[in-house]
């Protein structure tokens, strides 16, 4: 007979091979011509930011997040169509652990949804002694999947996003690429369950950045309700973004549910940002 953990490891094993396969080019990669790329907030933290990937780039977000009920695995692939436009499709799978697999007869039960669906438009960039950056999202994360991830029904989401660089004067470097920031989202989130009740609720987040030495920064939000999961509590999260150079990024956080029904366990996340590419210059786009 098949042995479940050692299949479920084996999975594990492939899933690492391939973000460490597609990491190795843009961690040999040159400094991009144009200038370089646009620094982004690493998925493991809720609160957006008013930045697109850029024309003629393409970026892979992977992250792992644990708590006492699942362990997960996100990959979304992003790419940039325009300067202003950003298209995202991704998904999540996972195992479930003991709490939320007693009602079947062993945990470690695999979990997913997908696809991911979800389109960014920049309006405004920010930037240093200006007025605040601005963005547009709105997705949609279809119903497909099994066990705790699954979502209930058909999801649609939609936040706007505000980005404000807290000083003047900024000379950035490439592993120190923006001033402090802060980071406002603030949304709504609409759940159909087929025969029960629709439910929408409002979603924020409150969110900030600023660099430390050589290319750590330390990261922190505030939010309430997670766009791609329905129904999430208000909750905290902190930790440690690292970037070691324009193309790859890293970060490691630490969170908790503070409010709602059924607060949020506390869990831990990392997370890896991979940007491919040779970025169009405006020239190039006529």
């Amino acid at each position: 007979m098949p042995n479940p953990t050692r299949q479920r490891a084996m999975r594990c094993a492939a899933l690492l091979g391939v973000v460490l396969l597609a990491a190795a080019p843009a961690l040999r990669a040159q400094p991009i011509p144009s200038g370089g790329v646009s620094p982004a907030y690493v998925r493991p933290f809720i609160t957006d930011d008013a930045r697109v990937v850029g024309a003629g780039l393409t970026q892979m977000e992977a992250w792992s997040r644990s708590d006492i009920e699942t362990s997960q695995f996100w990959l979304l692939g992003a790419t940039g169509p325009t300067r202003w436009l950003e298209l995202t499709l991704g998904g999540v799978i996972g195992v479930e652990r003991d709490p939320v697999a007693s009602q079947d007869p062993s945990a470690g039960r695999l979990t997913y949804s997908l696809p991911l669906i979800q389109g960014k438009i920049l309006a405004k960039p920010y930037e240093a002694g200006r007025g605040p950056g601005l963005a547009l999202v709105a997705g949609t994360f279809l119903p497909e999947g099994r066990g705790a991830l699954k979502l209930p029904g058909y999801g649609t989401f939609g936040f706007a996003v505000a980005t404000q660089a807290l000083t003047r004067d900024w000379v950035g470097s490439t592993r120190a690429p923006d001033p402090p920031l802060l980071h406002v989202n603030l949304g709504v989130n609409r759940l159909w369950i087929g025969d029960a009740p629709d439910e929408t609720v409002t979603t924020w987040g409150v969110g900030t950045q600023f660099h430390v030495a050589a290319g750590a920064h330390v990261v922190a939000e505030l939010f309430s309700g997670d766009p791609y999961v329905p129904g999430s509590s208000t909750a905290w999260q902190a930790g440690v973004r690292q970037f070691l150079n324009e193309r790859v990024q890293l970060d490691a956080t630490l969170g908790r549910g503070v409010a709602g029904a059924v607060p949020l366990p506390l869990w831990w996340s990392a997370g890896v940002r991979l940007v491919f590419g040779t970025e169009r210059t405006p020239a190039a786009l006529r």
